[in-house]
């Protein structure tokens, strides 16, 4: 309310032409833009063996999309945006959430969502350990149950109090005036969701975007494709990892996704610029935040 809300404040000053699509597109719905990436896997998977090899350090595909997007956030804090009730805002925090399975060999166990918040100068070893905790912390490898399921549970324990509770927070969401701790913890308040539906044998798909909370992009990382390509006039088989991208049109202009996502695509071809910290952070306007590094064990 009054432009401010817990995950964001009202972004002035916008063109018209920006200002006018969320009434053109009132639902998040209305305006996805579906996007098609390949990434290239053989180039991705030498990277992950030499890190272990020469630093010991375990990385995942996901964990290098992830510090890509976190890295291109740096430069180009507008796809950070989000539309809540036709007016834009600028998010105060770097995030993403995701889904898991809560045992990886046994489906019918179940499945967690995990949040992350990141800071936009974490390098692709930040962005891991930041994910590792997360994933732990949801498979109950600490011990607790995570916020969300010990939020379902309670909501589930009394027959029509999630239609209540779901509703209720809707309408005060609309207004800014959702709690605080909510959007913190709920993974419809972010800047990105992925699913890895390799996982579980799927191809790449477009998932659509959320109308409830304020998830600006949406990727989908499918199994592995294989395309024979001639270099040299020989023709060999490469591999790649086809992503699927869902984004809200109506966060920013084309101009600042395709400089971001070019972004993405630079860092994705040479993983080793993760390695490092930003040399310049941009944040949007004077809406600066910071996220304390995960302590190791």
């Amino acid at each position: 309310m009054f432009g401010r809300r817990p995950d964001g404040r009202r972004v002035k000053g916008i063109d018209p032409v920006m200002q006018i699509t969320p009434y053109v597109m009132p639902m998040r719905c209305d305006a996805q833009v579906f996007l098609k990436h390949r990434i290239d896997m053989d180039r991705l998977s030498r990277y992950i063996r030499r890190q272990k090899a020469e630093k010991g350090e375990q990385l995942t595909y996901m964990q290098i999309i992830v510090a890509a997007y976190v890295r291109a956030v740096s430069a180009h804090p507008e796809v950070n945006r989000f539309i809540m009730n036709k007016q834009l805002f600028a998010r105060n925090n770097c995030s993403a959430a995701f889904t898991i399975l809560k045992d990886p060999s046994d489906a019918d166990k179940g499945e967690a969502v995990v949040k992350i918040k990141f800071d936009l100068s974490d390098t692709v070893y930040d962005v891991r350990d930041r994910m590792a905790a997360a994933v732990a912390a949801a498979r109950g490898e600490t011990g607790e149950a995570g916020f969300t399921e010990k939020l379902l549970r309670f909501l589930f324990a009394v027959p029509g109090l999630a239609t209540v509770v779901v509703g209720l927070v809707r309408f005060l969401d609309r207004y800014g005036l959702a709690p605080g701790v909510l959007m913190d913890e709920l993974p419809f308040y972010v800047g990105m969701y992925i699913t890895n539906t390799a996982s579980i044998g799927l191809h790449d798909v477009n998932h659509h975007l959320y109308n409830w909370g304020n998830v600006g992009l949406f990727f989908g990382m499918g199994t592995t494709e294989k395309v024979a390509e001639v270099e040299s006039d020989r023709v060999r088989m490469k591999r790649y990892l086809p992503v699927g991208i869902t984004a809200d049109e109506r966060v920013c202009s084309g101009a600042h996704y395709a400089r971001f996502f070019n972004d993405m695509r630079r860092c994705l071809d040479h993983p080793e610029l993760l390695e490092l910290p930003p040399e310049t952070l941009r944040f949007d306007g004077d809406l600066t935040y910071h996220e304390p590094k995960v302590e190791k064990k």
